[in-house]
């Protein structure tokens, strides 16, 4: 016979025992129901690492004389000496302030119009036409950019340029448009407004789409007309998103697009237009010098970091940060 004690002993391990039963029932049942969502991320997670983390291991390569033959292994060290040429250089100076002029330009006057068009839209009530605009203004992202500076030559070209003949139909002098600095710029930050602004608007309507309906109904009762409706509202309830979305493109501060830098630049604008992302490819690529341009790449990515944990700290302190 078991004693008392003995017998409240044991009860007591089995009515704990049945909670654990309960959790590891509710954990398993938890992942059946992510089972799915896992197996649809898991591509994704397999693009990051393959793509994104293990070519990390290459940043040895700035702190080495890289060659083909050695290879990233057997190459020999050199230490800082590839950052010691680089920034010893007044080209590289001078590349590093037009990559950090334009970019941080691009964000000041791109940024605000995403949101722009995405609340225009938001006010469109008429699904047709709300459906025809969005399509017009999403089209221009998937253009490549060697169709849209295509675009760009038919347009503002000196010679046989559409806006430059009808200033020489009227009478008028044409203008060097693409080869004038300021104007190119102003061409520059307009064909990427042109191009991406469609296309970062959705990610503010999925915002916009969030908020509750009831707020404007109340607001109209109230008297507000519909600029007090989206400054009282429509900003305040998408406020964390354009948080994140500042934060997010601080990243990409000392990363100006190739492509579009690319196909625009002309040698007469080449001391503006002379950026790190189009020195990398005509040096690394076209040079065959990678430990200097894979050492560019990793002091970019820094200044990258450091901004986006600056940024974010200033963020939350208005209780809007990414972390």
């Amino acid at each position: 016979m078991k004693s008392h004690f003995e017998l409240k002993e044991e009860l007591s391990q089995q009515a704990a025992v049945v909670p654990i039963a309960e959790e590891q029932l509710r954990r398993r049942r938890r992942f059946n129901m992510n089972l799915p969502l896992m197996i649809m991320f898991l591509p994704i997670l397999v693009y990051f690492i393959m793509f994104k983390y293990i070519p990390m291991g290459g940043l040895v390569i700035a702190f080495k004389d890289y060659n083909l033959a050695d290879g990233i292994l057997h190459s020999p060290w050199v230490g800082f000496d590839n950052f010691r040429q680089l920034f010893s250089s007044p080209l590289m100076v001078q590349i590093i302030r037009n990559t950090f002029f334009i970019s941080l330009l691009t964000i000041v006057v791109s940024f605000p119009f995403p949101i722009l068009l995405a609340i225009l839209l938001n006010e469109v009530r008429r699904m047709v036409y709300k459906r025809v605009i969005q399509t017009l203004v999403y089209l221009p992202h998937f253009l490549n950019w060697v169709i849209v500076g295509s675009f760009v030559v038919l347009i503002f070209a000196q010679e046989h340029g559409i806006i430059n003949n009808i200033i020489s139909y009227f009478g008028g002098e044409k203008i060097q448009f693409l080869y004038d600095k300021s104007s190119w710029l102003a061409i520059f930050l307009g064909s990427g407004i042109w191009r991406g602004a469609g296309f970062g608007a959705i990610i503010y309507l999925a915002a916009l789409s969030t908020i509750d309906p009831s707020l404007y109904e109340s607001a109209s009762l109230d008297g507000a007309n519909k600029l007090r409706q989206i400054w009282h509202i429509t900003l305040p309830g998408i406020t964390p998103v354009i948080i994140l979305m500042l934060i997010l493109s601080m990243e990409h501060v000392m990363d100006v697009g190739f492509d579009q830098v690319f196909v625009l630049q002309n040698p007469m604008v080449s001391d503006i237009s002379s950026v790190i992302s189009v020195w990398s490819y005509q040096v690394g690529l076209g040079r065959g010098q990678f430990s200097l341009t894979t050492a560019l790449g990793f002091f970019t990515s820094i200044v990258g970091l450091v901004l986006v944990l600056i940024t974010n700290k200033i963020a939350r302190k208005f209780d809007q940060g990414l972390w």
